[in-house]
């Protein structure tokens, strides 16, 4: 959606009211009003179409806890790891205004951790989880490999923004429940094969 540089004349109590509540969603002011203004003329801007994504996923995100969102494009969680001094994982969902490349976004997994044992065995999932998904999805997502993080460029899927909502929130589920089960001990072969199967299944991916 184009946007250009307009001046308009408020009176101080509505830019009082516009800044106390930019200042809650965590935007600009410019954008608070653009928003109210596309709610009233019945139209769909970026910022509201990423919520509606946002709101679809943490439909399933009861087990996760939601942190406060540092973004209006960004929504992140944290899920704890049964693992010794219980650590956390924390995924992040940043979405564009815009699909860039036929990309909607990136999905960042990261473990703040000193613990060199934790990090070893994280790097191997992360390595073998980027191996499956090349393998049994052919997928065209890119990958960024570090210490503790891994990064995913997410496919911008011709569905609704709720059904988008929904595959990224099952994403995730499925990432965190074979990150548990590999840090349990579940065997390398066990985890491949019940991604196999499962896989089949699924129709739309991200």
């Amino acid at each position: 959606m184009k946007k250009s540089i307009y001046s308009l004349v408020l009176s101080d109590e509505i830019v009082q009211k516009v800044d106390e509540l930019s200042y809650q969603m965590r935007t600009s002011r410019s954008n608070v009003i653009n928003q109210i203004l596309a709610e009233h003329f019945s139209c769909i801007t970026p910022e509201m179409r990423i919520q509606t994504i946002f709101s679809g996923m943490e439909t399933l995100m009861q087990q996760f806890r939601i942190l406060e969102q540092s973004s209006a494009h960004i929504l992140a969680m944290q899920s704890q790891l049964n693992y010794k001094y219980k650590p956390t994982v924390q995924y992040s969902v940043e979405l564009y205004k815009a699909p860039q490349n036929n990309h909607a976004g990136k999905l960042r997994i990261c473990l703040r951790t000193q613990n060199q044992a934790l990090l070893l065995s994280l790097e191997q999932f992360f390595k073998r989880w980027i191996l499956l998904e090349q393998h049994y999805l052919n997928t065209s997502a890119e990958y960024q490999l570090s210490a503790g993080r891994l990064e995913r460029s997410l496919w911008n899927p011709d569905v609704t923004e709720e059904k988008f909502g929904i595959l990224l929130g099952d994403y995730v589920r499925r990432f965190d429940r074979y990150l548990k089960a590999w840090f349990a001990g579940t065997p390398p072969q066990e985890l491949e094969n019940a991604f196999r199967e499962e896989m089949q299944a699924v129709q739309n991916l991200i």
